[in-house]
């Protein structure tokens, strides 16, 4: 985040006020009764020997002690690069050209800024290892020319990137400081609760080690930075300059890293600010130390969410889980026996509610170690073994499907044609199984799921599908056990997904 000037304005005098402070002393010794429509009061001389109780007033007694023990590993990080290209890729990619680019502000320029050429930026660090590692954003450094840390006692060091991770906007730099120095501890974030104090440190505007107070306004906040997104929110004053700088619980643990904030108009803190939880971030930041890159593992899925829909289609318990939409040939997940249908409910004992969960305790896990899925198969929950790659899924491949001949299965607004039907003059013939979406009526059941021409049904119910006869067959017999939709595991460029089509009203 970058600096930007403050203003500042003079204190007018506060006779009045004191005077007013000083008349609610004197009327502490009387008790005050209203009379009744008169507009007057009565006064009444309080007894002698009686005390005056205030109520109490509840909230946290403050946080100097805190903040005195943390503050020495709490840094200044100052970096001098080429402003254009590190103002850009701050800004989400999902972000760029929608009204909310504005809305993100991590260290871009100011409009109207000299553009080309090198220029100051400011952050915020904190040690992690007296050997002189600290941590920071990434958007901080960038691809800085070169990197300067002030440590609390004045000291000004030149700092080397031992390494950046662009997924979850973090970094680590080294200091020679000639000696160890004070460093902070990691807390577990998960236990964080919404509504518990937590306090952010920082170097907001460039105007130095600052302190600011508030709570956890919310977790596991997405906000379109990358695929990792799992933020805290919190109400603490956050402004530009405070990315990379430590957030606390009230023990004085690292819970959070600062790195971005709501800022509508380009503005300052609103009270809407996002840390990377230390979960996260200890794991990054430990890989980066070792060898300056980040391994994840890798178990080869496709994956999407459950709504209730789907729940009843493949007559799960409950909305919860990722459901396995494709799994990648010789993948990890392939090698384990995880099918497409598969509803992966835990990891390692670790819940997995939604495709997300599962996606971070994957990445996670380091590349070749041994994991034990909780799946629901058909109903039925069984455990796989599985050992995790490092490899990143391949890019999709894209395909183009226009089917030519068609029929059509029940009422639902599909037309289907073989998967290896002809598909027009010079186009090359598909012998994969299956059918083929030929047309998609509009406004039907099939058209308000999202179903489009091209897709391939590879599965319908609990039967495999093919031919268009497969799902025709598949939808009456569903009808006939009076089910409420029927899941089809869909193939769509190279992907794979899971829709839920409700059978109510059909026949």
């Amino acid at each position: 985040m970058s600096n930007s000037p403050e203003t500042t304005t003079p204190r007018k005098p506060v006779r009045k006020l004191f005077a007013a402070g000083l008349l609610a002393l004197a009327l502490g010794t009387t008790a005050l009764t209203t009379l009744p429509f008169s507009g007057q009061a009565e006064t009444v001389p309080a007894q002698p020997g009686a005390a005056i109780t205030l109520p109490r007033q509840a909230g946290p007694a403050g946080f100097g002690d805190l903040a005195a023990r943390v503050a020495p590993a709490v840094v200044r990080v100052t970096v001098t690069g080429e402003a254009p290209a590190a103002a850009q890729a701050q800004v989400p990619p999902e972000l760029r050209g929608s009204p909310l680019e504005p809305f993100f502000r991590r260290g871009q320029p100011r409009p109207g800024a000299p553009q080309g050429r090198a220029r100051m930026g400011q952050g915020s660090g904190f040690v992690i290892d007296a050997e002189g590692y600290i941590v920071t954003n990434n958007h901080v450094v960038g691809d800085a020319a070169q990197v300067r840390v002030e440590l609390a006692d004045g000291r000004d060091l030149p700092a080397r990137v031992v390494g950046r991770d662009q997924q979850t906007d973090l970094a680590l730099l080294k200091v020679e400081a000639g000696g160890p120095l004070a460093t902070l501890t990691w807390g577990d974030s998960d236990t964080l609760r919404v509504g518990d104090w937590v306090v952010a440190m920082g170097n907001p505007f460039g105007l130095g080690g600052s302190v600011t107070a508030g709570i956890v306004s919310a977790r596991g906040r997405q906000i379109g930075a990358g695929p990792y997104d799992d933020f805290i929110q919190t109400d603490a004053p956050i402004n530009p300059g405070n990315s990379g700088g430590p957030l606390f619980n009230g023990n004085g643990e690292v819970v959070g890293i600062n790195t971005a904030i709501y800022a509508p108009g380009g503005g300052g803190n609103v009270g809407i600010g996002f840390a990377v939880p230390a979960r996260m971030a200890r794991h990054v930041i430990e890989d980066l130390k070792r060898d300056g890159t980040v391994s994840r593992g890798w178990l080869g899925v496709a994956m999407q969410p459950i709504n209730e829909e789907m729940a009843q289609a493949l007559r799960l318990p409950n909305p919860r889980g990722a459901l396995v939409a494709n799994v990648e040939p010789d993948s990890p997940a392939a090698r384990a026996g995880l099918r497409p249908g598969d509803v992966v409910i835990g990891l390692e004992g670790r819940e997995v509610a939604t495709p997300r969960d599962l996606a971070l305790a994957v990445a996670e896990m380091a590349p070749d170690s041994r994991a034990t899925l909780a799946v629901l198969r058909d109903g039925a929950r069984m455990e796989q073994a599985v050992t995790l790659g490092q490899r990143e899924p391949p890019a999709q491949q894209q395909a183009e499907a226009r089917p030519d001949a068609a029929t059509r299965p029940g009422t639902l607004g599909l037309e289907l044609a073989p998967a290896n039907a002809p598909r027009g003059k010079g186009q090359a013939q598909d012998a994969a199984q299956g059918a083929r979406v030929a047309s998609v009526v509009p406004g039907s059941v099939a058209a308000t799921r999202g179903m489009r021409p091209g897709d391939i049904i590879l599965r319908a119910g609990d039967r495999e599908v093919r031919s268009p006869n497969d799902v025709a067959e598949a939808v009456a017999a569903a009808r006939r056990e009076g089910r409420p939709a029927i899941a089809l595991q869909l193939s769509r460029e190279g992907g794979g997904a899971f829709v839920a089509l409700p059978l109510a009203g059909e026949g």
